[in-house]
């Protein structure tokens, strides 16, 4: 990683693709304000959800799992599950990043899959910093903008079926899914946590079918051996691909 100065056009390149990912990802936070609302939780819970978790993937499993009639701590337990993926992240962009003290704590609230991806790729520190940085506060600004009018517009809705907003939440996972099986290991972790739910929910209550797939992919992260392609962003980059 070098210490070289960016030239100014490097900087704007940056800049100028930066926004444009937390342009695209923060419009999603609509869809996760509608479908946090249509799940039970307020327009005040949906907002303070994405100010303090602000992580769309454990977002939407925490009221995934609410919206099936599961208890919440299923629901953050389900969360925190699929949040373990942003300490790989922090262990990866540390080094590259050279932060301490509270810069350090600060970063790591907006230490995302796409100022991770953003970050990592650069050849220089300012370049990473630049990056990160950039992509995750214009994501957690934009985010946070589109939640509370997602919110606000799926209480106006009423009554989620109307519009098949009950169906969203189905829809997020299986958009968040989709990127990952191009790993083949992937696609079976995908089938086997599919079999495991289905066969827990005549038995266990709400939200626990969800944990039990989830412990599948804990269970295949434990012993496997290899690196997931297309868990951490820039992997790819230093085996000649990318996520």
């Amino acid at each position: 990683m070098s210490d070289a100065a960016l030239s100014p056009a490097e900087r704007s390149a940056i800049v100028r693709d930066s926004l444009a990912v937390g342009l695209a990802t923060g419009a999603y936070g609509f869809g996760f304000g509608a479908v946090s609302v249509a799940s039970g939780l307020s327009i005040a819970q949906t907002c303070v959800l994405s100010l303090l978790m602000f992580t769309g993937a454990s977002q939407f499993a925490l009221v995934g799992v609410v919206a099936a009639g599961g208890a919440p701590l299923s629901g953050a337990a389900t969360a925190l599950l699929l949040g373990t993926r942003n300490t790989l992240y922090g262990l990866r962009m540390a080094p590259l990043l050279r932060w301490g003290g509270w810069r350090r704590v600060a970063a790591a609230h907006v230490l995302i899959d796409e100022s991770t991806a953003m970050g990592v790729t650069r050849d220089t520190t300012e370049g990473t910093r630049l990056g990160f940085l950039t992509t995750g506060v214009s994501v957690f600004v934009l985010w946070n903008l589109a939640t509370a009018v997602g919110a606000v517009a799926g209480e106006a809705v009423g009554d989620p079926r109307t519009f098949g907003l009950d169906a969203a939440v189905g829809a997020a996972f299986l958009a968040l899914l989709w990127p990952r099986l191009r790993d083949r290991r992937n696609v079976l972790v995908g089938v086997l946590a599919a079999a495991v739910a289905l066969a827990a929910v005549p038995v266990a209550p709400a939200g626990v079918p969800v944990l039990a797939a989830g412990g599948v992919a804990v269970l295949v992260g434990v012993l496997g051996k290899r690196q997931d392609p297309t868990e951490i962003p820039g992997v790819d980059d230093v085996a000649g691909r990318h996520h």
